[in-house]
């Protein structure tokens, strides 16, 4: 909606689809699957990461890697790398090295981190990704997109709501817009992991009462077979 020039977002619209798009997150949480959080302007990027990490969600702050949707398996050998060099330093393979090769790998294993430590236990590709600001982030959306992996967005006026699954209109701009958002995504994800814990507890107590029966009746009959021996 414009009026004298200036775009005015209806907020019961924002509302709705931040509804509608916790719903949809909430059951991919649920089921076990990952969401990866992409923003990498200064406005969102602390928030994003803060929020991402409350519900161990695997996030991207730093520039996007290109194709790190669409060449996976690359990302994955750059991750392994990272690790590579954490567990080559604690045992002590490092130690005989020059002060400069030294260096040399501190340096690429902090430059690692920067880029890729936030995604490290992403062992596989994301179920959904969460873009803060479609615009700037359309070579991850495009990615995203090539493979069929649903986008949820925060989409602003300078932008394509088509371009997204889950569209939700607000200002991306404001800190404290993409927070209310946040914080509502997040709480629902929040209770799918929480539900989807309860039920594993509440399936494996079954499957241990099950397993109880089936020994008490195999007892029950060694038992009798005996006792007709």
């Amino acid at each position: 909606m414009e009026r004298n020039g200036i775009h005015i977002i209806d907020l019961h619209k924002t509302v709705a689809k931040i509804d509608e798009a916790c719903e949809a997150l909430k059951e991919i949480a649920k089921s076990g699957r990952r969401i990866l959080f992409v923003a990498t302007k200064k406005q969102a990027k602390l928030v994003v990461g803060e929020k991402a990490s409350s519900v161990n969600m695997p996030y991207v702050t730093e520039r996007w890697p290109g194709g790190m949707l669409t060449n996976f398996p690359t990302i994955r050998k750059a991750v392994k790398k990272m690790t590579n060099i954490d567990k080559l330093t604690a045992d002590g393979t490092y130690s005989n090295l020059s002060k400069r090769e030294i260096l040399q790998i501190s340096r690429q294993r902090a430059k690692l981190e920067k880029n890729l430590g936030s995604i490290a236990d992403l062992t596989r590709l994301p179920a959904a990704l969460f873009v803060v600001d479609v615009c700037k982030e359309h070579i991850a959306v495009k990615e995203a997109i090539r493979l069929g992996i649903p986008v949820f967005g925060i989409v602003d006026t300078n932008a394509d709501p088509n371009l997204v699954d889950f569209a939700i209109p607000a200002n991306d701009d404001a800190t404290a817009s993409i927070e209310v958002v946040l914080d509502a995504v997040c709480g629902a994800i929040a209770e799918g992991l929480q539900e989807r814990k309860v039920e594993k507890a509440a399936s494996d107590e079954k499957n241990e009462d099950e397993g109880k029966g089936r020994r008490s009746r195999q007892a029950r009959t060694e038992k009798s077979e005996e006792a007709q021996a």
